[in-house]
């Protein structure tokens, strides 16, 4: 084990670095090289996840992010970490493929009666897939192409979802993404729809698993197995075991954080000498509220409170001063222009604020405002996902 007398501020500096927070991605850098540093973008709300994308770059736009899924598939939209609809850099299929389908993870809140057990969930993974290897379908597309493979089992409507039922085979499809079969295609209208991901020779099991592990602790380490639990929605005590083989294989390395024990990369022991200074607004669901651990560093005093759900994060845009959570913010588009509402939890320097209405321009060119960003202080009054 080694200690170097690590603080948490030292930790979040070399995280912002990686992760194009402390400084901007150079211009011209891939959009998927940026996703891949998050090691992934949150994108179950599209604009979320081009803001995620371009306020880490000194040129991308929401058109750049939306050549790179739809144009140029270096990107894809589908269900990673979690079961959650994620972009994902394509390079990165094989990997993501093969590890999350070999995560252990919980029966989940679904009652007996509603789950798919192995041999079914088998069959609607299969039909999906097939289903798929023509064009685009819709959701109610896909699944009468489903239940004509598999039965009428598949298309009771049995899942409670959004104040109405699903279909049964619905229970299953983030596993369809998970493993490759499935992901979003190009909204036919305001119909979402769902194709194939670009062709992938998948990883062995243990490979993938290994690299993720890797690779998650470059982005967010040091993190300990639950950290690393929490960001997969997996057991703790699984996370623990596969830490300690990696341990014991020279894969990765303890060091002691403000007396907490935590995990790097072997040899990836460096890190900056003190935090980042500086004013950053990120928007729901960015992977860098979500995955930094522990909570309570980035998330200190009143912010825990404001900019947490139940100790949930990602319900709430972020403001980082210094590294940390230091308030909330909301936009809202008014024709050509886009108002920012910031709510610090403390007074700004005239420097903190001139760096916080640049990033609101950022905000509005990120977004294609032709008219840029109007600046507001003031309480933020809409509540979460708003």
């Amino acid at each position: 084990m080694k200690s170097k007398g690590i603080t948490w501020a030292q930790v979040g500096a070399r995280r912002q670095d990686r992760q194009f927070l402390a400084n901007p991605a150079p211009a011209v850098t891939p959009v998927a090289e940026v996703v891949a540093a998050l090691r992934g973008a949150h994108a179950q709300v599209m604009s979320a996840a081009e803001l995620s994308v371009g306020i880490r770059a000194a040129d991308i736009t929401r058109a750049d992010v939306r050549a790179a899924l739809w144009e140029e598939r270096s990107l894809v939209r589908t269900y990673g970490p979690r079961g959650t609809v994620h972009l994902l850099d394509s390079r990165e299929l094989p990997l993501w493929c093969s590890a999350l389908p070999a995560v252990p993870t919980a029966a989940g809140p679904l009652p007996p009666g509603i789950r798919l057990d192995g041999e079914r969930t088998a069959q609607v993974l299969h039909a999906i897939g097939d289903a798929l290897t023509g064009p685009c379908l819709t959701v109610d597309e896909l699944g009468e192409a489903v239940v004509a493979r598999t039965g009428a089992w598949a298309g009771e409507r049995v899942m409670p979802a959004f104040q109405e039922l699903w279909p049964r085979w619905r229970t299953v499809l983030h596993l369809a993404g998970q493993s490759g079969a499935v992901c979003f295609g190009p909204d036919r209208g305001r119909r979402t729809t769902y194709t194939r991901p670009p062709l992938f020779t998948p990883l062995p099991p243990r490979e993938a698993l290994r690299l993720l592990v890797r690779r998650h602790l470059r982005a967010y380490g040091p993190a300990t197995p639950a950290h690393f639990a929490k960001w997969l929605a997996a057991s703790p005590g699984w996370a623990g075991g596969l830490f300690a083989a990696l341990a014991d294989e020279g894969e990765i390395e303890e060091v002691v954080c403000e007396g907490t024990r935590a995990w790097v990369v072997a040899g990836d022991t460096e890190f900056p000498e003190g935090p980042v200074r500086g004013v950053r607004l990120l928007p729901y669901f960015d992977a860098y509220g979500i995955a930094a651990q522990p909570r309570e560093v980035l998330f200190p005093g009143r912010a825990r409170e404001r900019a947490l759900s139940r100790g949930q994060a990602g319900n709430h845009p972020l403001l980082l001063v210094d590294g940390v959570v230091a308030g909330v913010w909301h936009q809202r588009r008014r024709g050509r222009r886009v108002t920012v509402t910031v709510e610090p939890l403390g007074t700004l320097t005239a420097r903190q604020e001139r760096e916080l209405a640049e990033q609101a321009e950022r905000v509005a060119a990120v977004g294609e405002a032709a008219g840029g960003a109007e600046l507001v202080m003031g309480e933020v009054t809409v509540g979460p996902h708003a």
